[in-house]
């Protein structure tokens, strides 16, 4: 039987270049290399599975004129890296493409119900059928994994052999054959049966096999294997214990995304020459020592004016977090976030600066007095901006609503001076509550009790979550991190029907600390989306007032009311209070936080204490 041409798709993974004779699997858009399909993840491709492979010799293979580079200071230095390149373009034109290696190894044919690695088919070349049935072959469904990142392949002989009496058999091979059928009789695990020619061992169902200590039990663990790295991914006996996943499970990778506005002064382009030569110029404080460096460089020829450099050298040691002799990479990122809150909140005038400017930020033209009474304070129009994400890492196993810190597993064996990003760019609307009511809000004994009920479900979550009590990370839930989490969610809702954008077209930046009290909403996609114009003109005080008054009156009841808002818990461990998909809750995409840390009752009060909400006056009105 001859299997059917593959079909031309927009999804898959992207294959390899001609020129290097290897074939084309498939395709994937950029932004899906960084949050969907990147290094370590495992994809579907028609009826075949692959691993993205590292960056090991990415040098070579990501093509220059595929794969441009991506400048982005502020981020390339918090996270160690002189620059980021677009993964390569997949498309017609396309001469390369990202690198994948087959996993897993482990096949089985619907026909002869045989169980073994792809090449012990004997598949013809470029194809992946039984070599006897001419077949295509059912890559295997299930994998196992541990919390450090490695990948493995699920141990079906061990599985087999395991005897109840004697714990688990020892891994030698018995000269049999493995088989794999199903009895169709349910979609469960209990009808997918697996056994041995050799006799010795009953056909056992799969069922159980998803236990966490499944594995465990038969004394297996982690052989510290990293399949998307290939030759260079010796064994190195990590010895965690192993999960047992579906291939297609979100579990089995996560990407570790970090992001950044570009901001004056790095946002107009000039700097980017120098984009890897900063680490070498940050070792000097003299304007002497650095013009030497400069000329001994660029022979005399720098593009970039000697007074701009030092103004850039300044500007970065800015953002220096204070009080710290070695910050961290927490530290960091935190103090790039205030950077931003400063800079949304100081704006930048379009026409002070050229067509090459990247972030402008204006004042609304409006009478921003209509916004007192409800408690905002000094919106700003972001009528251009740029954000850059970076693909760090990816964890495995590691819970979406979870805050600890999972073990990240690197790109690549090697240092590497660059990273996968993606830039996207679009406009938003930046908002600040007012401090002096906000802080007489937040210190209301009904705010602070309910907060503490909040993160006390939290931080249990995170405990309970944590192989290791000392990775435990504090529950970021406060007042106000919680007021403007939930307040972006119903402005996203209200501008989705208003302004006519997909919610899953708008995103929320969160800027909450003890001298921040703000928050962006922004378009920032790879297509046309919310490039127009629409979101900005939303932050017009009038229309700003207005939409903020009808998405608390939008608050203020949901479908599963009474139910929701007299919740005592809600979502995964009780980490929300007073939400649900019917009301507040959106797309993932959109969430810096997973849909987790929110509460309506803090916007609208509850029947038994209408006061409790911020925006308790609309309410009334």
């Amino acid at each position: 039987m001859t299997p059917p041409p593959a079909r031309r798709r927009r999804t898959g993974a992207t294959g390899t270049a001609p020129a290097h004779n290897l074939p084309r699997r498939g395709t994937v858009r950029r932004a899906q290399a960084i949050t969907t399909y990147g290094v370590g993840s495992l994809i579907a491709v028609d009826h075949e599975s692959f691993v993205v492979s590292g960056l090991d010799h990415a040098d070579e293979t990501w093509r220059a004129d595929e794969a441009p580079r991506v400048h982005e200071h502020r981020l390339a230095r918090v996270l160690g890296v002189s620059y980021f390149r677009l993964p390569p373009a997949s498309d017609d034109t396309s001469k390369d493409g990202l690198r994948v290696r087959r996993f897993p190894l482990m096949h089985s044919c619907p026909e002869c119900n045989e169980l073994q690695r792809h090449r012990d088919f004997n598949p013809p070349a470029g194809r992946s059928v039984c070599g006897v049935c001419e077949i295509e072959l059912v890559p295997s469904r299930f994998v196992v994994a541990c919390e450090a990142g490695h990948l493995d392949e699920f141990p079906y002989w061990q599985w087999v052999h395991r005897s109840a009496e004697r714990g688990a058999t020892s891994s030698g091979q018995c000269g049999g054959k493995l088989r794999m059928r199903s009895t169709g009789r349910t979609s469960s695990l209990r009808s997918i049966l697996v056994s041995c020619t050799c006799g010795r061992a009953p056909e056992v169902s799969m069922e159980g096999s998803f236990r966490r200590n499944a594995l465990k039990d038969l004394g297996l663990k982690c052989r510290g294997t990293r399949p998307w790295l290939g030759t260079s991914s010796a064994a190195k006996g990590c010895g965690l214990p192993l999960r047992t996943l579906q291939r297609g499970s979100s579990a089995v990778w996560q990407p570790v995304l970090k992001s950044a506005l570009s901001i004056p002064p790095w946002s107009d382009g000039r700097a980017d020459p120098l984009a890897e030569h900063w680490e070498a110029l940050r070792e000097y404080d003299e304007r002497e020592h650095v013009e030497i460096y400069l000329k001994g460089v660029f022979k005399g020829a720098c593009p970039v004016p000697l007074d701009e450099v030092m103004a850039l050298l300044a500007a970065e040691r800015e953002e220096d977090p204070d009080g710290e002799t070695t910050p961290t990479f927490d530290h960091r990122y935190r103090a790039l976030r205030e950077k931003e809150y400063e800079r949304l909140s100081a704006g930048n005038e379009e026409s002070e600066h050229s067509h090459n400017e990247q972030f402008v930020c204006e004042t609304p033209l409006g009478d921003q007095s209509v916004l007192g009474p409800i408690g905002v304070a000094r919106p700003m129009l972001v009528k251009k901006l740029r954000e850059v994400r970076a693909l760090k890492a990816f964890t495995r196993l590691a819970d979406p609503d979870s805050m600890t810190e999972s073990t990240e597993m690197p790109l690549s064996d090697s240092s590497l001076r660059w990273l996968p990003a993606m830039q996207v760019r679009g406009e938003g609307v930046f908002l600040r509550l007012d401090e002096d009511r906000l802080n007489t809000w937040e210190n209301a004994t009904a705010v602070a009790a309910r907060i503490e009920r909040l993160r006390t479900a939290h931080q249990r979550v995170l405990e309970q979550r944590a192989d290791d009590p000392a990775r435990v990370v504090p529950s970021p839930a406060t007042p106000r991190m919680v007021l403007l989490h939930t307040l972006a969610h119903v402005l996203i809702n209200e501008w989705s029907l208003e302004a006519g954008y997909p919610a899953a077209s708008l995103r929320e930046r969160l800027y909450a600390a003890d001298d921040m009290a703000g928050v962006l909403v922004y378009t920032a996609t790879s297509d046309s989306a919310g490039s127009l114009g629409g979101l900005v003109a939303q932050g017009e005080p009038d229309r700003l007032e207005q939409s903020i008054r009808s998405a608390v009156h939008r608050a203020e009841w949901c479908s599963s009311d009474p139910l929701c808002v007299e919740s005592e818990a809600s979502g995964v461990g009780g980490t929300n209070l007073a939400a649900c998909h019917a009301c507040v809750m959106l797309p993932e995409t959109s969430c810096e936080h997973n849909n987790v840390l929110l509460d309506r009752a803090l916007l609208v009060g509850t029947p038994d204490d209408p006061d409790l909400g911020f925006f308790a006056d609309i309410v009334a009105d």
